[in-house]
């Protein structure tokens, strides 16, 4: 089994942005000039697709407790934060550590999207 999720961005360019600079993901897929414009953005065993939408009323309704937190497990999470600060994006929350026994670090994207970053 793989993950694959969808989002929606406002600015598909702003997404691939902070998905490939911020994150470290590449493009697989790029159709940002057709008539229903979308990118498909991996990293290793996760896809994420991106289908451009309008703005959405509420950011705050993409994160918890009523929106969805992509959660996606490294193995430095060190050298994932220095990516994510070298790339010019803010920490959401720095790294942490959890009473469950993981520590991580959260981030949003341009378009409020929440991603928690963690240690396997």
């Amino acid at each position: 089994m793989t993950l694959r999720v969808e989002i929606f961005p406002a600015d598909l360019d702003a997404c691939v942005e902070f998905w490939t600079r911020a994150l470290g993901f590449t493009v697989e897929r790029d159709e940002r000039g057709s008539d229903a414009p979308y990118v498909a953005l991996r990293r290793d065993g996760v896809l994420v697709g991106a289908a451009a939408r309008g703005p959405v009323a509420d950011p705050g309704a993409r994160v918890p407790p009523t929106g969805v937190e992509l959660v996606l497990e490294v193995d430095d999470l060190s050298a994932e934060r220095e990516r994510v600060l070298a790339a010019g994006w803010p920490l959401d929350e720095d790294v942490t550590a959890r009473p469950w026994g993981l520590t991580d670090l959260r981030v949003r994207d341009p378009d409020g999207y929440y991603v928690r970053l963690t240690s396997r």
